[in-house]
């Protein structure tokens, strides 16, 4: 009996092993993989998932994602891509304009001032157009030192003064928006009945618009680069204005994926507005004589007005009659040189 026992004691003890064995939970090669866990390969977690998320106790329950993998193609944009786009659109308009004054100069008055003004523009448009410009000059800077300020005014004047630049730089880029879109509506509003393209734009363009020798094409109130600058105001701000107001008020619109894209959207159209603005800004200074005091005293002569805007002066001479030395224009307003 005893050497029974001796023989069944073994046998139990092994069959018992073999049953835990038997037993134990074998891994499925498609068991989901557990963010929380202690160690996880990052790699294999980003294969299995396209996004980190896990949960949180507040009601918003977008807060808990912790990673999503297309925000490194958004930054290598926002860090790479944004800054070449900027760069080429900026440096190479200043590049053109450059090489336009040192060839073509100054476009002068080739029949000199006549001494007598004609109103282009009254004081309401002239606040709207210099709110607006002045609100338009501030974002542009402001918002290139999120994208340039770092690699370029960061070494020049250090950690402190530009931390301190920084946010002063985002307070006025944010408040300074609203007067900005204000301004952009009531320029669509005052100016667009005399921006509908028309076929004396083709004319004007096909004869280089005056810029290129000497020629003066005929123009209404508004000349076809004229009302292209308007479009670009109107459509160029109100993408950014639209868009940077997502960005403003995050997820108030959109999830993270949206406010990506009109970060996108936002400073691409910024840097191209920027530099659309800069060819404005040269043709109503150094560019051409006596287009600055269209938007300054709000008159002009009537040589210039001859000369560049010939069909607008002649309605205003028949409207006013030919021997009145400041005839005064429709209240409909006229867009900007």
């Amino acid at each position: 009996m005893s050497s029974f026992a001796r023989f069944i004691r073994p046998a139990i003890g092994a069959w018992a092993l073999l049953l835990l064995v038997l037993a134990a939970p074998v891994p499925s090669p498609a068991q989901q993989i557990n963010p929380t866990a202690s160690s996880v390969n990052e790699q294999k977690l980003l294969q299995e998932m396209d996004r980190i998320q896990g949960r949180v106790s507040i009601p918003d329950q977008r807060s808990g994602v912790l990673m999503q993998p297309a925000g490194r193609e958004w930054r290598e944009f926002r860090n790479v891509a944004l800054r070449w786009i900027g760069g080429v659109a900026m440096l190479g308009m200043l590049a053109v304009l450059v090489i336009f004054y040192l060839t073509r100069g100054m476009v002068r008055l080739e029949s000199g001032r006549s001494g007598r003004t004609i109103v282009r523009f009254n004081t309401f448009e002239r606040f709207v157009h210099w709110m607006t410009a002045t609100c338009f000059i501030i974002l542009a800077i402001s918002g290139l030192n999120i994208t340039f300020g770092r690699p370029l005014l960061l070494p020049l004047i250090g950690f402190d003064a530009f931390s301190e630049w920084s946010q002063w730089a985002k307070f006025a880029h944010n408040y300074l928006s609203f007067p900005f879109t204000i301004g952009v509506v009531l320029i669509f509003l005052m100016w667009i009945a005399g921006n509908i393209p028309s076929k004396v734009d083709l004319e004007w363009i096909k004869r280089g618009g005056g810029l290129i020798g000497h020629d003066h094409p005929p123009a209404r109130r508004f000349n076809a680069g004229q009302k292209g600058i308007y479009w670009i105001v109107v459509i160029g701000g109100g993408l950014v204005a639209a868009t940077g107001y997502v960005l403003m008020f995050p997820f108030y619109v959109t999830g993270i994926e949206g406010m990506q894209m009109a970060q996108i959207v936002h400073s691409v159209v910024a840097v191209l507005f920027i530099a659309a603005m800069l060819a404005h800004i040269y043709i109503g200074t150094i560019g051409m004589e006596g287009a600055f005091e269209a938007m300054g005293s709000g008159e002009v002569d009537v040589n210039w007005a001859r000369e560049h805007h010939s069909l607008w002066l002649d309605q205003e001479l028949a409207r006013t009659g030919p021997n009145d030395s400041r005839p005064q224009p429709r209240h409909a307003a006229s867009a900007a040189e």
